[in-house]
């Protein structure tokens, strides 16, 4: 996508407020791909990503902003926690699986895109097959009709939802139960390790017509879909267009030869190492050479710094960016200015009891307050604080509602509500209940 780094930074304030060298940072990288892309080949290849390295507490928008990234260009993004690398007592998962899975994502987003090219036709032949599977359960009313009057007749019937509910018979096929080859480690067929060695098997199997339909939608999509042309498709995606964010690096930070756990976080970011600075892994989709991937990494550094990662790793990250913790203002445009802000998605979540919320300024600004506030004496967990807030506000609101058919009824939170139903947060700091 023919994005400048402007666009995109604008593009990302529409979900996260502030932090706005994290975006710039973000938004050159995304940008310095596509400049890639127009270079002659041999130029190309010299040219790799510059990683970039968040620091800032918890809450703060790290993740989001690499995966609203993600998102923004549809580029196949994986999230990974460094500390699982790392278990007391035996060695953690393969670092590699970082890549497999960045493939796994690739190839989803690959075959989604290849689906939807061929939907209509899809749709056409997978109704094609519920007619069938319809006019023989329905043979008795046929009657004088003529097959073809009478196929018709039934596929308005299906297009229009009549038999959603109507249990039919029909052949589905017969795949075997993917099985976990090792602990954690990725689940295989059978049928992906053999291919065509063995014949598909199908059987009769009865559903209602409306999960009758989704399966024969799949399996007739998969029928036009080219599975090889997926799969190069995949592997090139995840090769240029990746994106892998290890969050919690700061917790394999640490000096070695002080004997424990910091000789294993050593290791860890050794092991890290090659991925980050160019590899090739073996993925169930083909080879993955890591050279242009994008890597971003975060951690809140509260105790170790970046300086105590080694220098190896430091090297492969140029870019640091620092985000800061939320203020008072922060919150009130999260609430207010975001996409699907969390006061948008209680509104919407209520109205389906026939509640109209309505949340006045003053509201607003006290439910700022008062998670700026628990932030500074309790943990600063950043805008999660706003989930908690919200759901203690709100949470009489939510159990008394439903269950009864009334009229829309508004309801209007203003600053003394707020007030009111959030003392006992303020007062107690009892937040045993939603501790996160």
């Amino acid at each position: 996508m023919d994005l400048s780094p402007k666009q995109i930074v604008y593009k990302l304030d529409k979900y996260i407020i502030g932090q706005s060298e994290a975006k710039k940072a973000v938004a050159i990288a995304l940008r310095n791909r596509y400049r890639r892309a127009q270079l002659p080949q041999e130029i190309r290849e010299e040219i790799t990503p510059k990683n970039i390295i968040m620091k800032g507490p918890t809450g703060v928008g790290k993740t989001e902003i690499a995966r609203r990234l993600a998102k923004l260009v549809k580029a196949p993004f994986v999230k990974v926690e460094a500390t699982k690398y790392t278990e007391v007592g035996y060695v953690g998962k393969d670092v590699e699986g970082m890549i497999r899975d960045l493939a796994e994502c690739a190839y989803r987003l690959v075959k989604a895109e290849k689906e939807e090219e061929v939907k209509a036709r899809a749709t056409s032949m997978a109704e094609k097959r519920i007619v069938r599977a319809l006019a023989e359960a329905k043979k008795d009313e046929k009657g004088d009709l003529a097959r073809e009057v009478f196929e018709a007749q039934l596929l308005d019937g299906l297009r229009k939802g009549q038999y959603d509910g109507f249990t039919i018979e029909m052949e589905v096929l017969d795949a075997p139960q993917p099985m976990e080859l090792a602990p954690g480690g990725a689940a295989i067929s059978i049928g992906s390790i053999f291919g065509d060695m063995f014949p598909q098997k199908t059987k009769k199997r009865r559903f209602t017509v409306r999960e009758a339909f989704q399966i024969a939608l799949t399996e007739e999509s998969d029928k036009l879909v080219d599975e090889d042309a997926i799969k190069a498709e995949a592997i090139y995606r995840a090769e240029n267009d990746g994106i892998v964010f290890i969050d919690e690096i700061d917790k394999i930070a640490g000096k070695g030869n002080r004997g424990g756990a910091d000789v294993s976080r050593e290791g860890v970011q050794r092991d890290i190492l090659p991925i980050v600075e160019g590899s090739t892994v073996v993925t169930k989709y083909g080879p993955i050479k890591t050279d242009f991937i994008l890597f971003i990494a975060a951690g809140a550094f509260h105790v170790a710094a970046v300086e105590d990662l080694i220098p190896e790793l430091q090297g492969r990250f140029p870019v640091s960016v620092e985000l800061h913790s939320l203020t008072k203002e922060d919150f009130v445009k999260i609430l207010t200015e975001t996409e699907n802000s969390l006061t948008f998605q209680y509104g919407k979540l209520l109205g389906v009891d026939n509640i109209d919320l309505q949340f006045d300024e003053g509201a607003i600004e006290r439910i700022a307050e008062v998670s700026v506030e628990l932030n500074l004496t309790s943990e600063d967990i950043g805008a999660r604080r706003l989930h908690t807030v919200m759901e203690y506000l709100l949470e009489d609101i939510s159990f008394n509602a439903g269950g009864g058919d009334y009229p829309m009824i508004t309801l209007n939170i203003d600053r003394k509500y707020v007030d009111e139903h959030l003392q006992k947060l303020t007062g107690d700091r009892n937040l045993k209940k939603y501790v996160l």
